[in-house]
């Protein structure tokens, strides 16, 4: 019979036995044992192959292998070939088949044991056993005797010992399953991954529990702090600061004038409770109120705009495994790049990140570990979320998520979980919430259509006129009118957006732009914070180090790079996303207006001024400064703007470039940095920037003397330049060895090219178009007195459809002026119907060389596209072809860069010169774009010898497709007749 299985407890729907209740995760100064470090392993293959006696005190375990615990064991050996299984990578579907509550029986199972010594005097008889988490059942015995079992891997799970703890030697062991009826709780879009991944100790309890109840009046000043305590003893609360010393902790303690917590000033006071036994609890408290007036988010009276993004817990070799140290490099970074939010996706983190968060000022969505995902395809039949045999299960993982944050002043809003369908479950986790903490609000996406039982109206990946309409309260009604008028009620954000996945995310601006202009807009959450992409070595003779994602390590379901969709690579390095979304969500906007000499400072901030900031202005002619120094700029407090007009050495500055009369672009650029330095950042650190074009250039063409060209025996000469007699193609301009230029309108196609979640990914058009495999006919080379003309036609076999090109070239050598000179003018007309948008239009070339020394005039210093150029600021700039290569997990098109005017390649065999009529887009690679399609991983990219060149009037927009809506209309690359034109020049 199943209730004889001494295994039953896997499949068993119950979320545990022999389990404490959930309490708060706070430090003591009662003592603790900690039980990280080395543990005795075995790795079952499955519940036949399980070792019976494992758990007797007396086991002899000396063949077993050491693994660190906390640890993912399928991570472990890692960046070589893991030791324990593989990691498996799917974003909705379960990777075993879908029969609630049973699970494949070959499971593998983790058996751990660990020896540790209890000093005399440790108090036994009041001691806990704690995981702060397993994935994804264990069962857990101390010196032989079964403490109980437990589910919810990212919740912490405790176990009274005092009946089998003894002083000196003791034994543990746990049996932890890779697969349980749990599992079919956390189908969270991220690796599956096993073992006890968080700490474990034994520790002394006393007090049992407490709640820290705070509010802030924002009209009077006053603070409230009442604490509920749970303890044997009774207990005091002191709180230097606010003149409280030995109260009774309920109070409730009015206070007049304290300083509310916010993101922006996160002020917390130290406490302390101490109880009548001598046990004393470090406090740290701050003061917020939390609520929903006239449909708008508010903490402390004022509202807020949430800046945020979701963050999965990942490091690329030890999993879902974190330090403290790592966990601090998150929150700093996210901070330095203006980032006020954080959506815990999807389930609780390690509690210390939440303290880090309380630390530094972070907004928190805490969210419950819950997520099935996997019922979707099904049709959500079978669904656990409106099963009444999964109601305990669904109201512990609430009651755990709850108990254990409650404390976090960070924490302004609960979540239930993430896309897991709608159902009574769900309702009664959030009644059971609301009714335990009724001092934040419930969130949940997944049954938006509705919205009975939370209090924000969330979306995932809607469109910015969707959202616009949103924001002005007109979506389209509820099927119940009391919940239609609740749910325009409500403030909405977007829990999940701008999907970072590869090059992008494209339109960040615009969904900022709807946000701002409508108050019930709270803001959202960019999917997601960092590539989960794992450490690996190639294995070759000759290691070579990559990321590995879905398939590579021989799933039988996967989800391919759709793991890697974040604002970081997995090194934590920014990607070019992060920096676009720093620049897009900056809490202070500066505007720049050269008509009337003002300066306008606009405050983005919920209550802090602008006051920490020191304004600096520079200006630069041609991309060299001319001048620099201070701004004043009054304190701006939240919500307004302040204008102010140039000061005079500004104005001096601008009339020298006048002056000097280069026919440069003349740029004002204004920055606002940090005073002084913050916990997050030093002195000096740049928040927000912005830039006036305050002198145009020289609208008078430099004079160009047409050359004749000259046909020669298999060449044909045009100043400086040679061409192909048949192809047309130049092939060298001074002393340069040169291939193309020639009309291109594919990219390796970036992964907004090659998914969509909502519709059908933009490849399969292009494919069927042939745009991967057009054909450049030369249909005739003409020169003549004063050029050489050139005409092609761009099409794919079997298609009637084609781009005439007719390119012009004229030329000019003037040794005089150190340089040769050859400029091109290209028209291409689309032959044919054309329904489908371009990837790219421009011309692509080739020279030789495996590096150079790239410098350029216009935006930068970082990669740049039509829809997501916010960050880039214009200016002389200079880097490698190296460094320009974006290092995206899967190889796609990226490294663009926007509207250059200028530029100057410099190779071992000479310098090329480009200059944009009046501006090209700019992209120069050691591999080609059929190299770049090709390749699978970036080890997979090998120099060719040749400098790739990508010379674009414009590319087809980003967007966040993957996940999200494409680029706007006004980005879409449409076929239509364009004119553009380049000059080229070499350096003597």
């Amino acid at each position: 019979m199943r209730d004889l299985d001494p295994n039953a407890y896997v499949e068993d729907r119950s979320p545990g036995t022999g389990r404490l209740r959930p309490r708060a995760a706070f430090a003591s100064d009662l003592p603790t044992i900690a039980l990280d470090g080395d543990w005795r392993f075995r790795l079952a293959s499955g519940l036949d192959d399980l070792t019976g006696d494992f758990a007797a005190p007396d086991f002899d375990d000396t063949a077993w292998d050491l693994l660190a615990v906390p640890s993912c064991w399928q991570m472990t050996g890692l960046p070589g070939e893991p030791r324990y299984g593989t990691p498996a990578y799917t974003n909705i579907l379960y990777p075993f088949p879908v029969d609630p509550p049973r699970v494949p029986r070959q499971n593998p199972t983790g058996e751990y044991r660990r020896e540790f010594d209890v000093p005399d005097g440790f108090p036994a008889s009041a001691a806990v056993l704690r995981f702060e988490g397993v994935d994804s059942a264990f069962a857990v015995w101390l010196n032989g005797i079964r403490l109980g079992d437990g589910k919810g891997s990212r919740l912490t799970t405790e176990f009274d010992v005092s009946a089998a703890l003894r002083p000196g030697r003791n034994v543990l062991a746990v049996r932890v399953h890779q697969w349980s009826s749990g599992s079919y709780l956390e189908d969270q879009d991220m690796w599956w991954l096993s073992g006890i991944f968080r700490s474990v100790s034994v520790a002394a309890r006393g007090v049992e529990d407490f709640f820290v109840r705070t509010a802030y009046d924002h009209t009077t000043g006053q603070g409230t702090l009442a604490v509920d305590v749970t303890a044997p003893a009774r207990v005091s609360l002191s709180v230097p600061e606010l003149g409280i010393s030995g109260a009774d902790p309920a109070g409730p303690h009015v206070i007049d004038g304290v300083e509310p917590w916010s993101d922006e000033q996160p002020r917390l006071y130290t406490g302390e409770l101490v109880s009548e036994a001598g046990e004393r609890i470090p406090l740290r408290i701050g003061f917020r109120t939390v609520a929903v007036v006239d449909g708008v988010l508010t903490v402390n009276g004022r509202p807020i705009s949430l800046r945020g993004v979701n963050r999965h817990e990942w490091h690329p070799l030890t999993g879902r495994t974190l330090t403290e140290d790592t966990m601090l490099t998150d929150v700093l970074l996210m901070k330095q790049h203006n980032i006020n939010a954080v959506r815990t996706a999807h389930y609780p983190p390690d509690h210390r990140f939440l303290d880090l968060c309380d630390e530094h000022g972070l907004w928190v969505f805490c969210e419950g570990d819950l997520e099935t995902h996997g019922f979707e395809p099904g049709g959500w039949q079978r669904n656990p979320s409106d099963d009444p045999a999964w109601r305990e299960a669904y109201l512990d993982r609430a009651a755990r998520l709850v108990e254990r944050d409650k404390n976090h002043p960070s924490v302004i809003v609960w979540s239930l979980g993430n896309e897991s369908g709608t159902g009574a479950n769900l309702a009664a986790a959030a009644a059971w919430i609301r009714q335990r903490d009724d001092s934040r609000l419930i969130h949940y996406e997944g049954d938006f259509a509705s919205c009975a039982y939370v209090d924000l109206y969330s979306r995932m990946y809607i469109g910015v006129d969707e959202l616009a309409t949103v924001g002005r309260g007109q979506e389209a009604p509820t099927a119940d009118p009391a919940d239609d008028a609740h749910r325009r009620a409500l403030p909405a954000v977007l829990c999940e957006y701008g999907h970072a996945m590869g090059t992008g995310p494209g339109g960040l601006s615009e969904y900022q732009q709807v946000i701002e202009a409508h108050p019930r807009l709270a803001g959202g959450f960019i999917w997601e914070w960092i590539d989960h992409g794992i450490a690996r070595l190639t294995g070759q003779e000759d290691p070579h180090s990559f990321y590995a994602y879905g398939g590579d390590f021989g799933e039988e379901v996967h989800d391919g790079n759709f793991v890697a969709d974040g604002l970081l690579f997995p090194d934590r390095t920014p990607s070019p996303g992060l920096v676009e979304y720093k620049k897009v969500i900056e809490p202070v906007r500066i505007h720049i207006d050269p008509a009337t000499r003002q300066i306008g400072v606009h405050n983005l901030h919920h209550a802090r001024d602008s006051g920490y900031l020191d304004f600096q202005w520079t200006v630069e002619d041609g991309g060299e400064p001319v001048g620099s120094g201070g701004l004043t700029v009054p304190a701006t407090a939240p919500g307004t703007t302040t204008t102010i007009v140039w000061p005079a050495d500004v104005t001096a500055a601008l009339d020298a470039a006048r002056k000097n009369d280069s026919g440069h672009e003349v740029w004002l650029t204004v920055t606002a940095v940090l005073a002084a330095g913050e916990t997050w950042a030093g002195a000096g650190h740049e928040i927000a920037w912005a830039q006036g074009l305050v002198v145009a250039p020289a609208a008078s063409p430099v004079p160009f003397t047409p050359a004749p060209a000259i046909a020669h025996d298999g060449y044909i000469a045009l100043g400086p330049a040679r061409f192909d007699a048949r192809s047309g193609v130049l092939i060298r301009l001074g002393d340069l060895e040169l291939d193309g230029p020639r009309l291109d309108v594919w990219r390796a196609p970036i992964d907004n090219d090659l998914l969509s979640a909502f519709g059908e990914p933009q490849i399969g058009a292009w494919l069927a178009a042939g745009l991967h495999r057009m054909r450049h006919d030369v249909l005739g080379v003409e020169p003549d007195a004063s050029g050489l003309t050139v005409t092609a036609r761009l099409a794919a076999a079997g298609s009637s459809s084609g781009l005439g090109v007719v390119y012009r070239w004229t030329a000019c050598d003037t040794p005089n002026a150190g340089q040769a000179r050859l400029r091109l003018e290209a028209v291409v007309t689309p032959d044919g119907p054309w329904s489908v948008p371009l990837p790219r239009l421009g011309v692509a070339m080739s020279l030789p060389g495996t590096d150079a020394e790239v410098e350029w005039f216009g935006p930068g210093p970082g990669e740049a596209y039509r829809d997501s150029r916010a960050a880039a600021r214009v200016g002389r700039h200079l880097s490698t072809v190296s460094a320009m290569q974006i290092p995206q997990i899967r190889p796609q098109e990226n490294g663009n860069r926007h509207q250059v005017r200028h530029a100057r390649i410099t190779t071992p065999g000479g310098t090329l010169l480009i200059t944009g009529d009046p501006v090209i887009d700019l992209t120069v690679r050691p591999w080609s774009t059929e190299a770049l399609a090709a390749a699978a991983h970036q080890h997979d990219l090998v120099r060719d010898g040749r400098l790739h060149l990508h010379l674009d009037h414009a590319h087809h927009g980003l967007g966040s497709t993957a996940c999200g809506p494409g680029p706007s209309a006004p980005d879409v690359l449409a076929a239509v007749t364009t004119a553009f034109g380049v000059e080229f020049g070499t350096s003597r």
